[in-house]
C-alpha cells in the first residue's frame, strides 16, 4: 500500500514538474506523511531519486520541440549541477527550517507580479545573447541549484519564473529550459545523498517509472496548447505552493 500511495503521488508530481515544476509540492509531503518517522534527507533523497528521471525525459521531449538556447542552458545546468551538490551537502548539516517561513512570502511576490504582468512571458524576446545570456544563466542556475539541494520546493517554478523576468523567454522556453538545470540540480543532490546512504532504493524504480509517465502527459500538454498553458499552470502551481507552504507554516 504504501508502494502504491508514493507511486501515485510521483505520476501526479512528473506531470506538474514536466509542464511549471513544483512537482515537489505533490512528492515531498506524501513521502512525508506516508512514511512520519523516516529521517527527511532520507525522504528527500528518495523523492530526488524519482524526480530526476521525469525532469530527463522532459527536457528529451522539449529539445525536439523546442529551439533551446543551449549556449546558455548548458552553463546554467553546469552551475546548477555544483550549487545544488553544495547545498544537498549543507542539508545534512544544517536543518533547513529557517526558510519555511519566507517561503510562502517568496511565492507570494512571485505570483503578484505575474499577475500583474499581463503579458510577462507570453512573447520569447531573450534580452541577451552570448557569454551574457550565459552568465546570467548560470548565476540563476547556482543560486536555484544551492536552493533545491538545500530545501527543494518550488525549485522548478523558480528556474521558470527568472528564465522569463530576467532572460527574456516565454512561459514555454522557459519551461524547457528550466527541465534541463533542474535535472542537473536532481542529479548533484541525488548523488550527495546516495553516496550518503539516504535513498530507499527498493522504492525508487516504481517511482521513478511513474514520474516518467506522468512527466511525458505534462510535455505534451505543455508542447500543445503552448505559453498560455503553462503560465495558467504556473499561476495555479504558485498559488497551491503558497497555500500549502503558509498553512504549513502559520496555521499547523
Amino acid at each position: 500500500m504504501e508502494l502504491l500511495i508514493v507511486s501515485l503521488a510521483s505520476l501526479l508530481a512528473g506531470l506538474v514538474d514536466s509542464i511549471v515544476g513544483g512537482g515537489g509540492l505533490i512528492l515531498v509531503p506524501a513521502l512525508f506523511a506516508t512514511f512520519p518517522t523516516a529521517p527527511p534527507a532520507t525522504l528527500f533523497g528518495t523523492n530526488k531519486s524519482a524526480s530526476v528521471w521525469g525532469t530527463a525525459i522532459a527536457t528529451a521531449q522539449f529539445g525536439r520541440r523546442v529551439h533551446m538556447r543551449w549556449s546558455a542552458i548548458l552553463p546554467a545546468a553546469s552551475a546548477g549541477f555544483a550549487g545544488s551538490f553544495v547545498g544537498a551537502w549543507v542539508v545534512t548539516v544544517i536543518d533547513p527550517a529557517f526558510l519555511r517561513q519566507l517561503l510562502p512570502l517568496i511565492l507570494l511576490a512571485v505570483l503578484i507580479y505575474t499577475l500583474a504582468k499581463k503579458d510577462l512571458g507570453r512573447h520569447h524576446t531573450p534580452h541577451f545573447a552570448g557569454q551574457h545570456e550565459a552568465l546570467v544563466a548560470s548565476a540563476i542556475g547556482v543560486m536555484i541549484g544551492f536552493y533545491d539541494g538545500f530545501f527543494g520546493p518550488g525549485t522548478g517554478s523558480f528556474l521558470v519564473f527568472l528564465f522569463v523576468r530576467l532572460l527574456g523567454y516565454d512561459f514555454l522556453n522557459a519551461s524547457a529550459s528550466a527541465k534541463l538545470v533542474n535535472t542537473a540540480t536532481n542529479l548533484a543532490a541525488l548523488v550527495l545523498f546516495a553516496a550518503k546512504g539516504h535513498i530507499w532504493w527498493h522504492f525508487a524504480l516504481a517511482m521513478a517509472l511513474a514520474n516518467v509517465t506522468g512527466s511525458l502527459i505534462g510535455t505534451r500538454l505543455a508542447l500543445k496548447h503552448g505559453s498560455g498553458f503553462v503560465r495558467g499552470v504556473f499561476v495555479v502551481v504558485v498559488s497551491a505552493l503558497i497555500l500549502k507552504t503558509g498553512y504549513d507554516v502559520f496555521l499547523r
